[in-house]
């Protein structure tokens, strides 16, 4: 079983940026596929960025591609998503996921272990 926790989110302005952090029970995240996922009040969840776990290839929903960044920090089992230029529509609650294949990584049922979520609140 992988502990993952998630860490960063808050309130902020339009236009700030902000950056999660995802933190997990293992020694190195490389060898794993690693998804953000969010979920905004009343809507399903959304798949924003992901590395899949086959390549490390870095994979973005279209209504973030240009502001969402996933990174691998120096920390081999942290992995983290700046969001920059933040708009109202990010406000939702963000998950981190942790998958051993993750081929089709910004899809949910590609992760086995998922974290509690952070809450990221944008307002103008």
């Amino acid at each position: 079983q992988v502990q993952v926790a998630e860490s960063g989110g808050g309130s902020v302005q339009v236009g700030s940026s902000l950056r999660l952090s995802c933190v997990a029970s293992v020694s190195n995240l490389d060898h794993y596929g690693v998804g953000w996922f969010r979920q905004a009040p009343g809507k399903d969840s959304e798949g924003v960025a992901c590395f899949r776990a086959s390549d490390g290839r870095t994979y973005y929903a279209d209504s973030v591609k240009g502001r969402y960044t996933i990174s691998r920090a120096n920390a081999k089992n942290t992995v983290t998503l700046q969001i920059d230029n933040a708009k109202p529509e990010d406000t939702a609650d963000y998950f981190c996921a942790v998958g051993p294949r993750a081929y089709n990584c910004l899809r949910r049922s590609e992760f086995s272990w998922w974290g509690q979520g952070t809450q990221v609140t944008v307002s103008s």
